[in-house]
């Protein structure tokens, strides 16, 4: 008989392992209940361009999806929403976003005020969250620069036009005032040696 209770103490015993390990199994499965993956994590743009912030996830679940953009400027919410359901989007960015089920967000001309990193919250409904960043560097683009610069250089160059005619005039007005004071002198000296002669 003892026998017997030794295979019957062994298969409570492999019984009890298993469903220790199935509930370590549940639990780590619980534990683990998001996960998000982000194909680009570093975004360059320039101004006025359309930026997809790519992500994908996945849970047991809808999950709530929410996104914040955060800046030296400070910590600003864009988006919250749950897959299949309409987004909550902030004043800041009403017509400029556009989210997508896989968790994705859109940001339509984007500026150099857009730069900063944005940060993804995905939570499962029993309390398992997991984030993710998103970095974007928006830069203006060249052409705006030479632009400005051709308009500068042409400022300069009629302000160095005018200034030109300005000191031409100016010389011209100056030659005509010393033919004048030259004929006057020249005028009076021979007014002078026509008295000296006629004293002599």
């Amino acid at each position: 008989m003892r026998p017997l209770r030794s295979r019957r103490r062994q298969r409570r015993g492999i019984s009890l392992g298993v469903l220790a390990l199935c509930l370590a199994a549940a639990c780590s499965l619980q534990s683990q209940g998001v996960s998000l993956y982000i194909p680009q994590a570093a975004i360059n743009a320039t101004v006025e361009e359309d930026i997809l912030l790519s992500v994908e996830y996945s849970c047991h679940g809808v999950p709530t999806i929410e996104w914040k953009y955060t800046s030296h400027w400070g910590v600003q919410k864009i988006v919250e929403w749950r897959p299949g359901t309409q987004a909550n989007i902030s004043q800041s960015h009403k017509d400029r976003v556009c989210t997508f089920d896989n968790g994705s967000i859109q940001l339509f001309s984007v500026g150099v005020r857009d730069s900063g990193y944005y940060v993804i919250t995905v939570t499962e409904h029993l309390g398992s969250r997991q984030f993710g960043t998103i970095v974007l560097h928006v830069s203006e683009i060249l052409y705006e620069d030479l632009h400005f610069v051709a308009v500068f250089l042409a400022f300069l160059a009629a302000v160095a036009a005018v200034l030109i005619s300005l000191m031409w005039v100016c010389n011209k007005c100056a030659y005509k005032f010393q033919r004048k004071r030259r004929h006057k002198l020249k005028e009076s000296t021979t007014e002078e040696i026509e008295l000296q002669d006629a004293e002599c």
